[in-house]
Parts: structure tokens; C-alpha cells; sequence
């Protein structure tokens, strides 16, 4: 893999999301999730980024966990194992039955489009659509392996918007650390530890999530954040 690529000299930056336009009701934000897979095989540990191509129009060129929409096929899909009975009910909490199940699906089915990576077990299942690449590699999604750190839903101003749960998930358990070719929408993918990840081009919220993975790295126990936009900011509530 290659070195991260680092912000331009002039600190110059394409924004990050198109600007909604005055006097246009706000936009509901999607439902979405994304995981920061942690490898913690040398010093420091390092937390899996990709870059976003630059012809994107959400955060053009930023560095970004994996991670996406959902699909109406992540109800659907076949797992390996299911959530951990702490996680499922910290999604049942705060979203309609199977929704947590279907966001952690996303957010592995995104790594696997994006990053060219398993967090599976091997297993045989049936599936189409957007899965069917996925289930056709010979294994099926390994829930167990996530859990939740936080959730941030995206200020009201902007003309994209999404209610984001962030997972954290062990690069152990990934099929293979070796990146399949042809991936989607990061142009580029690396293990960056977190002092170095904060050097990089990124957006807020990655930024808020990078400190909150590292504390949570000196203290799992901690509370678990609900960033939303308030006051002119992204505050902290919890989950």
C-alpha cells in the first residue's frame, strides 16, 4: 500500500458536501454505517482509512472509514454470526427492529466494496443483488465481530445528510489483510495510526471519531457518543 497522500501545502480543500440551498427545507438524513477496523500488530495500533476519488461529490478526496447506506438487501442478507447481545441492544434502543442488524450488514458489505475486504467467516449462503459478489467469495458476514462506539447525525445545512452509527471491529477477523483489486469508491486504502490519520485530510466527523477511538482504545468502558448539530456545532450527547 501506498503512503497516505497528504493536504495540499496551500491548505486549500474541495468542501466536503454540496451547500443545501437557502430557504429549502432541511434534508432527512439517511440511514448509515461505517467501521473503523483497528489492526494492532506492531507499536501503535492502526486504523484502516481509504481516500475518496476526487471526482465524488460528497467529500471529494477525503480520507474516510468504509462504510454507506443502507440497501434494502441488508434486511436480507445471510450472516455467520449474529450481533453481540450488548450492541443489539444498543441499536434496539434507539431504531425500529432489524435496523441495527441491517446497518452493521451495510457497514461490512461497504468494506468489502470499498476497501476489498472480509470481515467474514467462511460459511455458504444465498443471495442477490448486492450481496451476491460478496456471498460468492465463500463466506457470509461475521456480526459478532463489531461493536459500537458512536453515532453522528450531519448538521441540517447540509444538501447531503446522514444519520451515521459508527462500529469498531478487530482486523483479526478479517479474511485476509490483502486488498481484492477493482474496488469502488476509495482510490486508495492504508493502516494509519491515529496520530498520523489526524494529519490527514479529513472531514469533522472522522476527526471527532479518530479521538474517540483512540480514548476508547485507553478506556472501553466509556460512554458512547451521539454527536449532533447544535449551536453553531457538533455536540456530544449518549447513546
Amino acid at each position: 500500500m501506498n503512503a497516505p497522500a497528504q493536504p495540499p501545502a496551500d491548505g486549500a480543500a474541495k468542501p466536503e458536501t454540496p451547500p443545501r440551498i437557502p430557504g429549502q427545507r432541511a434534508v432527512r438524513p439517511k440511514n448509515a454505517a461505517t467501521v473503523m477496523i483497528v489492526r494492532r500488530d506492531a507499536a501503535k495500533p492502526r486504523v484502516l482509512m481509504g481516500r475518496r476519488h476526487g471526482g465524488h461529490s460528497f467529500m471529494p478526496d477525503r480520507w474516510v472509514f468504509p462504510g454507506g447506506r443502507i440497501d434494502r438487501a441488508d434486511y436480507r442478507a445471510p450472516f455467520a454470526t449474529d450481533l453481540r447481545a450488548d450492541v443489539g441492544a444498543t441499536f434496539d434502543k434507539h431504531l425500529p427492529a432489524a435496523r441495527g442488524r441491517a446497518l452493521a450488514l451495510a457497514a461490512i458489505r461497504e468494506t468489502w466494496e470499498e476497501a476489498g475486504l472480509l470481515l467474514a467467516r467462511p460459511g455458504q449462503g444465498r443471495a442477490n443483488g448486492v450481496w451476491k459478489d460478496f456471498v460468492g467469495q465463500g463466506v457470509l458476514p461475521d456480526l459478532e465481530a463489531l461493536d459500537v462506539i458512536a453515532r453522528a447525525i450531519t448538521p441540517p445545512a447540509a444538501g447531503k445528510r446522514f444519520d451515521t452509527w459508527f462500529l469498531l471491529a478487530d482486523a483479526e477477523r478479517l479474511v485476509s489483510l490483502d486488498r481484492q483489486a477493482d474496488c469502488g469508491e476509495l482510490d486508495q486504502i492504508d493502516w494509519v495510526d491515529f496520530d498520523d490519520a489526524m494529519s490527514l485530510q479529513l472531514p469533522q466527523v472522522t476527526r471527532m471519531m479518530i479521538k474517540e477511538a483512540a480514548e476508547r482504545t485507553k478506556d472501553p468502558s466509556r460512554p458512547k457518543p451521539f454527536f449532533r448539530f447544535k449551536d453553531g456545532g457538533m455536540r456530544p450527547g449518549v447513546l
